[in-house]
């Protein structure tokens, strides 16, 4: 007997027909991209805190806002839980089940002339516990397990994509603020042109195109005003739904200048080893973990499945002496399942390969895309702050252009064709700066979300 109960722990750990997991090689270069497009790479350490890289206490209000709120966000947290129930009851099939049952019967006969027949009985028993030779139990709860990290990982995910989302929304919605405060200056300036257009073709002094090219800038100007209004009630409630509550206008700024100097560049590093550290990466790794199990799970099924069952109690007629020596009793058994034909076991074992091989496209798949995005961000990063240089030179040079041109049209020196082309050329590039201008911080904030760094930080 006491040979039976050391052996037990040896046969319940039983052996692994798992394959050896070995971390597959990164299908990326081991650098960053390096050329014209790219800025000179440091050794600074990859990432930030997402406190560190927003500065802008509205926007950090409304991203604490976001984390605590945003539905989308509450269902992965929810998922991660669900997960980590489902590992806890897979894990609890490697114990036994240890069930008390007590009970009483009473039997009558209508020709019974002795009375009642009354049993008694208090059993405490194992059932069906299944001794894990081959490793099946285990395997599944490792499965299980890996999951769960999964999913934790794909929280820690989800809450660096909605960090950057919310960011990302108010960025957007400041700069199409801009973009209306530019159309409705240039919609002033063109209603002031018009009306000295139409005076002077009323005197006799200019033609009829002249009238109705002032008028195609006013047009364009009101129509881009109307679009940009849209605009902002749009990005308002795109806000609103990542940030689960209605947003005021004290939370918002009131141009992009404001934010310009609030969010942080975010390092990359110096070894695009620091995907690895990516929530998406180590999600797809967790995934292919558990499918790795599961094939030691499938193998375990070709083999025998040996299950005990014991029980442990006491029987009597009285009550009172239920808990005698003579009442004590106890029984055992065991039983062993063989598959002979295999049945669905090859099946199960071929899907269970199949999803390792998906599993380990979408681990390397993923650990592509991660580097493309970084190495996207950072040609970005290294070419825009020339760019933003550039379109403001232009931008002054455009409006000091439509200053010169119409101060010479009303003066009656220059045509208005040449005030009319300056005039379009400034409102194009005070655009176009706009843009830039939002490219500049978004880029900050991609890198922030790609590089990973820690979205609870």
């Amino acid at each position: 007997m006491r040979r039976i109960l050391f052996a037990l722990p040896l046969l319940v750990t039983g052996c692994d027909l798992a394959p050896h997991y070995l971390r597959p090689a990164i299908d990326a270069p081991p650098t960053w991209p390096t050329g014209a497009a790219y800025a000179p790479t440091t050794n600074q350490p990859a990432g930030l805190p997402w406190r560190t890289v927003i500065g802008d206490a509205r926007l950090r209000t409304l991203i604490e806002h976001a984390l605590a709120n945003n539905q989308n966000l509450a269902a992965t947290v929810a998922n991660v839980a669900e997960a980590r129930a489902q590992y806890r009851v897979q894990r609890s099939s490697q114990l036994p089940t240890v069930s008390a049952n007590p009970g009483a019967t009473v039997d009558r006969s209508i020709t019974n002339t002795t009375g009642d027949t009354q049993t008694f009985a208090a059993n405490v028993g194992i059932s069906s516990f299944e001794i894990d030779l081959f490793g099946r139990l285990k395997n599944l709860s490792k499965a299980a397990f890996q999951q769960y990290l999964a999913t934790d990982a794909g929280m820690r995910s989800a809450r660096i994509l909605l960090i950057a989302e919310t960011a990302s929304a108010y960025l957007t919605f400041v700069s199409d603020r801009d973009l209306l405060g530019v159309a409705q200056e240039t919609l002033k300036s063109g209603n002031r042109s018009l009306a000295l257009t139409q005076s002077l073709h009323a005197a006799g002094l200019v033609a009829g195109t002249d009238v109705a090219d002032a008028e195609t800038v006013v047009a364009q100007a009101q129509s881009d005003v109307e679009q940009f209004t849209t605009q902002l009630a749009q990005d308002r409630n795109a806000l609103a739904l990542l940030v689960g509550t209605p947003v005021t206008d004290t939370q918002l700024p009131t141009s992009l200048g404001d934010l310009d100097g609030t969010v942080a560049l975010v390092p990359a590093g110096l070894s695009s080893t620091v995907l690895l550290q990516r929530p998406d990466v180590v999600q797809a790794e967790h995934a292919l973990e558990s499918a790795n199990a599961n094939i030691g799970a499938a193998r375990a099924a070709f083999f025998p499945t040996i299950s005990l069952t014991g029980i442990l109690g006491f029987a009597s007629t009285a009550l009172g002496a239920l808990f005698t020596g003579g009442a004590l009793g106890a029984s055992g058994a065991s039983a062993a399942t063989l598959p002979i034909l295999g049945g669905a076991n090859r099946g199960n074992l071929d899907y269970a390969k199949a999803q390792r091989d998906y599993a380990l496209a979408m681990y390397r798949y993923t650990i592509q895309t991660a580097f493309r995005e970084v190495a996207d961000e950072l040609a970005r990063l290294g070419t825009i702050d020339t760019q933003r240089a550039a379109q403001a030179r232009l931008v002054a040079a455009a409006s000091t252009s439509y200053r010169l041109a119409d101060e010479q049209y009303r003066i009656g020196t220059s045509t208005f064709l040449a005030a009319l082309i300056a005039q379009r050329t400034l409102y194009a590039s005070q655009q176009t700066q706009i843009a830039i201008t939002l490219a500049d911080l978004q880029n900050r904030v991609a890198l922030y979300q790609f590089i990973g760094a820690d979205g609870g930080a």
